[in-house]
C-alpha cells in the first residue's frame, strides 16, 4: 500500500537536521507494516497529480492556521475532497485533523486555554475504545502536543474518539475511512524536546 503524505509545514531547521523533516517522521513511525511512501511538500505548492496517486492519504502538522490565506489552502481542500470522493483513507494530524474537519463542516478556533504543548494524558472516548485506529491503545495514553488551534466543533456525521481537558475533540472519525488526530504520534519525547526550544522563532506572536 502506497501511502501520500501531505506535507503542510517545515520543521525549524535545528529539529529537520537531527529528526528529518515531517514526512521522514511519519514512515519512520509507520515502518514495518509494509507500506511504501510519497511525499508532497503542498506548503511549498508542490501537489500530487490526484487522489489517484496514492492508495491512502496523510496530512501533516503545520504552523501555519487552517483558516490562514494561503495560496495553497484552497488546493489542499480541493483534493481532500478527492480523496474523499474515491473513497480513500485519509488521516490528518494537528493542522490535518483541523483542515479535514474544517472541509467537511467542522469549526477551528483558537484554544480559549491557550497552547497545549509537551506531553498530556489523553483519554479515548468510548466509542474512540471501538475504533479500529486505536484498538491496540490503552484507554488512556501519553502523546506528544503542539497546536493552539482546535476543533471546536466537529463536522456533521463525525465521531470523536479521543478528549482531555485542553481540548474536546483530540480525535475524531468521519465515514470510517477518514480520521483526525490533534496530537502527534510521530513525535517522540526526544523530538519533542528537540522542537520546544525552536518554537519560539518559528511560531507567529
Amino acid at each position: 500500500m502506497k501511502i501520500g503524505i501531505l506535507q503542510t509545514g517545515l520543521a525549524p531547521a535545528e529539529l529537520a537536521a537531527q529528526s528529518g523533516e515531517y514526512p521522514e517522521m511519519f514512515a519512520d513511525l509507520l515502518k514495518g507494516h509494509g507500506f511504501d511512501f510519497a511525499s508532497w511538500a503542498v506548503v511549498n505548492g508542490d501537489f500530487p497529480s490526484g487522489p489517484e496517486a496514492a492508495d491512502g492519504w496523510l496530512i501533516t502538522g503545520s504552523r501555519h492556521g487552517a483558516y490562514d490565506d494561503l495560496p495553497w489552502i484552497a488546493p489542499l481542500e480541493e483534493l481532500i475532497r478527492g480523496i474523499v470522493a474515491q473513497e480513500r483513507p485519509l488521516v490528518g494530524i494537528c493542522f490535518g485533523h483541523q483542515h479535514v474537519a474544517r472541509t467537511f463542516g467542522g469549526r477551528i478556533e483558537k484554544n480559549p486555554q491557550g497552547w497545549e504543548l509537551g506531553t498530556a494524558t489523553v483519554p479515548l472516548t468510548q466509542e474512540g475504545q471501538r475504533n479500529e485506529l486505536f484498538t491496540s491503545m490503552p484507554e488512556s495514553f501519553s502523546a506528544q502536543e503542539s497546536h493552539g488551534e482546535i476543533v471546536a466543533e466537529l463536522p456533521p456525521g463525525a465521531v470523536a474518539l479521543a478528549r482531555n481537558d485542553n481540548c474536546a475533540y483530540q480525535a475524531f472519525s468521519l465515514e470510517d475511512r477518514i480520521w483526525g488526530t490533534q496530537f502527534h504520534p510521530e513525535f517522540t519525547l526526544a523530538i519533542m524536546q528537540r522542537l520546544i526550544p525552536s518554537l519560539a522563532a518559528v511560531l507567529p506572536p
